[in-house]
């Protein structure tokens, strides 16, 4: 029975997020004020007391969630009554920067500085190139990527996010996703939504963002990890510095392969999965993919106690 640690992505921000945590426990406000002074900017008064309109901010959520989620990772690491410990780690997008860091590939200041870079440099892809996101429910990956194909004609649009049984997001020109939208619901589609975003993430849209992080990540101290972390590229392990850095390059413009991530885990013999940082989503998307795993969150002071008891 093996357990794995995940780590959510943007959309799991909530005012007031590692407040709670930070107040409790001393670790946890020596690294959130570290993350202050590494950032040049004291982001826990976002976090903690917003207001949302900021917060939702690519360039800030994405920071944001990675510290709530290394602070948890931390707290466990460092409190020897706690027996709970991860034989690999994953990460939803963003979240695939908090599973390296546990894993031991980078410090924790590096990869702050390399989530910061990536939301601003997303966040300004967006502008350059405006697009849109869209969650399409109740439609296997087939027809929808056969949607895309289809709605190619209209503008660049693809998959971008595999998450669970029949959730599937699209990305690309707004032209593209609107068309894609359509063809959703021709064909029985339970659900085609336009997502509030402020760019079209995982798609050739983002290509100026890719550039700028692989230039970051070039001059950044990469390790191999201690555990396999398993990528969102390849829904596979990866351990070496070289295939590490290639995961992170390519995620930007290539689908979060969620679904596949968590079942080939599964048949890798993980049983237990805990989602460290804020939100419920990795769970929701978890019991979705198979409801027979034990899955528990830790987010808050109550979910510590109660999951470490201490």
């Amino acid at each position: 029975m093996k357990t794995a640690f995940v780590f959510p992505g943007q959309g799991s921000q909530y005012v007031g997020m590692c407040k709670d945590l930070y107040e409790r426990f001393e670790l946890v406000q020596q690294i959130v004020e570290s993350a202050n002074s590494i950032l040049g900017f004291r982001i826990s008064d976002v976090m903690f007391d917003g207001p949302m309109d900021s917060l939702k901010l690519t360039d800030i959520t994405q920071p944001a969630i990675f510290i709530h989620s290394i602070a948890i990772s931390e707290l466990i690491k460092s409190n020897s009554s706690i027996t709970i410990s991860a034989d690999a780690s994953a990460g939803h997008s963003l979240g695939e920067y908090s599973a390296l860091v546990a894993a031991g590939s980078f410090s924790f200041e590096d990869g702050l500085k390399l989530v910061r870079l990536r939301g601003q440099s997303m966040l300004q892809a967006g502008i350059d190139n405006p697009g849109t996101m869209a969650a399409i429910i109740g439609l296997s990956p087939e027809i929808v990527e056969d949607i895309c194909k289809r709605a190619s004609d209209s503008g660049i649009v693809q998959c971008a996010n595999f998450n669970s049984p029949g959730q599937i997001v699209i990305s690309g020109s707004i032209d593209g996703v609107r068309k894609a939208m359509e063809l959703a619901k021709s064909e029985k589609a339970k659900l085609a939504k336009e997502l509030v975003v402020s760019g079209a993430f995982h798609s050739p849209l983002m290509e100026s963002a890719k550039e700028k992080l692989l230039a970051k990540l070039k001059v950044t101290q990469l390790n191999d990890a201690n555990i396999p972390v398993y990528t969102n590229v390849s829904a596979k392990p990866v351990t070496h510095t070289e295939e590490i850095e290639k995961s992170l390059f390519l995620q930007l413009n290539n689908p979060v392969r969620w679904e596949e991530t968590i079942i080939n885990m599964i048949n890798d013999g993980f049983t237990k999965f805990y989602e460290l940082g804020p939100g419920k989503v990795l769970q929701g998307l978890i019991k979705r993919i198979n409801p027979e795993v034990q899955i528990f969150g830790i987010d808050t002071v109550e979910d510590v106690e109660r999951v470490l008891n201490v």
